[in-house]
């Protein structure tokens, strides 16, 4: 199974759709709720291929997805449920 990460707020609705996908898959994930948290943010942004400060952001196996736009066209493809096995 693979290793997912995501960082998210409490409240965000990109957050909030993007777990939901991956809820509905049966994927079970790390959530890092950085609200508010500047160095996690920063840390989070050093992390990913681009560098983004926005939420969500998905790691699946140390690889960076993106966004909340980014794993729903990964899965749209049928790509996201070979990265998820």
């Amino acid at each position: 199974m693979a290793k997912v990460e995501i960082y998210t707020w409490r409240m965000c609705p990109f957050c909030i759709r993007a777990k939901h996908l991956l809820d509905k898959k049966g994927v079970e994930y790390e959530e890092y709720v950085i609200d508010g948290d500047e160095a996690a943010r920063s840390a989070m942004a050093a992390r990913g291929s681009d560098g983004k400060r926005s939420v969500p952001q998905i790691f699946i196996n140390d690889q960076h997805i993106g966004g909340c736009d980014a794993i729903h066209a990964l899965d749209a493809k049928g790509k996201l449920d070979a990265l998820l096995a």
